[in-house]
C-alpha cells in the first residue's frame, strides 16, 4: 500500500528483511470468558500509526480497552519501522494495533521467538492487498477480463485522456515505491507493445481523482491501487489476477528496484498485518490480552469505514465511535458479553 514513500510495498518490502518463519500461525485466541477487571489491565500504551486504517483501529482499541477492560490507555504516535524497532529494543509501546510485519519480519520473528514480543490477532484478516484494478462496471460488462493480460488485450476499454488511440495504465504517485514496481510491471507485461501508455498520476490525490472521474463518467480505468483504503469503500473496484505467483527473489533483486532492466512477471505480495504486543503487557494485561488476540476485521469493513471517515472529514476517534455505534455485530464478537455491554453503554 502506498501511503507514504513507504507504501504498501515499502511497508511490505522495505525489504531485504523478509524471512518467513511462520511463528504467528501458532497463535491461538485466548478464551474470552474471564471477568474483566481494571486491576488486571493497568497502564497500556497504544501506537497510532500515521495512516487512516491504523489510526481508527488504535482509537477503537483505546475505547474498548479503557471503557470495557478498565485499562489506562495512552495513545502514542507511531509508524511501522520506528514503532516496531522501539518495541523490539525498548519494549515500548505496549501495542502496535496494525503492524505491517513483512518489512521487519526477520528481526520481529526473532523477538517473538525470544519471548520479548508476541503476535496477537491478524488485524487485517484479508491482509494488505495491492495490484492492478478495474472498475466493477467494466468487469461486469466484460466478464472475459479477469487477468492483467486480459485487460492489456483491450486498450480500447481503457483509453488515455491524452491520446484516445492508446490505452492507459495509471501509475502510483511520484516518489512512492509502487511507482517503481508499477513501472516494472508495465515493462514485464509488455504493455507498451500492446498499445498502452504509463500515465503519471503525480500524487495520491491525482490517483484517487482519476478513479473518481472514471466513475462519474462511467469510463474505463486501469491502474495500480491497494486495500484497505477509503477509495475502494466509495468506488467498487475489481483486482485483476496477475496470472502468476509472487516471485520474492525476482521482486527483491529486480522488480522493486529502479535500476531493474528486465523485470519478469510477478504478482504483488499479500502483506501480513498483525497486532503486536510486548511481553510486559502479555503478562500484565489480563483479559484485555484476549481481546487483542481476537480482534480483527476484513478489508470490506475497513474500506467502508474509511470511506465514511473521508466523506465526513472524520478523524480516528470519530471513526471509532461511528464504527462501534453502527456495527456491534462485528466488534461484540471480539469481547465477552459483559465487556460489550460496558462499551455499548458508554457510546
Amino acid at each position: 500500500m502506498s501511503r507514504t514513500p513507504l507504501n504498501l510495498l515499502s511497508v511490505v518490502a522495505v525489504a531485504g528483511l523478509l524471512a518467513a518463519c511462520g511463528k504467528q500461525e501458532a497463535v491461538a485466541p485466548v478464551a474470552l470468558t474471564q471477568e474483566a477487571t481494571p486491576q488486571a489491565c493497568g497502564q497500556v500504551s497504544v501506537a497510532s500509526m500515521n495512516w487512516q486504517s491504523a489510526e481508527v483501529l488504535a482509537q477503537i482499541d483505546r475505547i474498548i480497552l479503557s471503557r470495557g477492560f478498565g485499562c489506562e490507555v495512552e495513545i502514542v504516535p507511531g509508524d511501522t519501522m520506528p514503532t516496531l524497532t522501539s518495541m523490539m529494543e525498548r519494549g515500548q509501546p505496549d501495542v502496535a494495533p496494525e503492524a505491517w510485519i513483512n518489512a521487519v519480519r526477520q528481526p520481529l520473528d526473532a523477538a517473538v521467538n525470544e519471548g520479548r514480543l508476541h503476535y496477537a490477532a491478524r488485524s487485517l484478516q484479508d491482509g494488505g492487498v495491492e495490484g492492478w484494478w478495474i472498475p466493477k462496471y467494466v468487469a461486469e460488462a466484460n466478464p472475459d477480463i479477469k487477468t492483467i493480460d486480459d485487460a492489456l488485450g483491450r486498450p480500447d476499454l481503457f483509453p488515455s485522456a491524452e491520446d484516445r488511440s492508446k490505452g492507459a495504465v495509471h501509475n502510483c504517485p511520484s516518489g512512492w515505491n509502487c511507482q517503481i514496481t508499477t513501472g516494472n510491471a508495465f515493462k514485464a507485461w509488455e504493455a507498451a507493445a500492446k498499445g498502452f501508455v504509463l500515465l503519471d498520476t503525480g500524487s495520491a490525490a491525482g490517483l484517487d481523482g482519476s478513479i473518481a472521474r472514471a466513475y462519474e463518467r462511467q469510463e474505463g480505468w486501469l491502474g495500480y491501487y491497494w486495500a484497505p483504503t477509503s477509495i475502494l469503500g466509495r468506488y467498487e473496484m475489481v483486482k485483476l489476477d496477475a496470472g502468476v505467483e509472487h516471485d520474492p527473489q525476482a521482486w527483491e533483486s529486480c522488480n522493486s528496484r529502479s535500476d531493474c532492466a528486465n523485470p519478469g512477471k510477478s504478482d504483488w505480495a499479500r502483506a501480513e498485518v498483525f497486532t503486536v504486543i510486548t511481553d510486559r503487557f502479555q503478562k500484565a494485561g489480563g483479559p484485555a490480552v484476549g481481546y487483542l488476540q481476537s480482534r480483527g476485521w476484513g478489508n470490506e469493513t475497513v474500506n467502508a469505514l474509511l470511506a465514511w471517515m473521508s466523506e465526513n472529514q472524520a478523524d480516528g476517534e470519530a471513526g471509532a465511535v461511528h464504527f462501534l455505534r453502527t456495527q456491534p455485530e462485528v466488534w461484540r464478537a471480539w469481547v465477552p458479553a459483559e465487556v460489550a455491554e460496558k462499551v455499548q453503554a458508554s457510546l
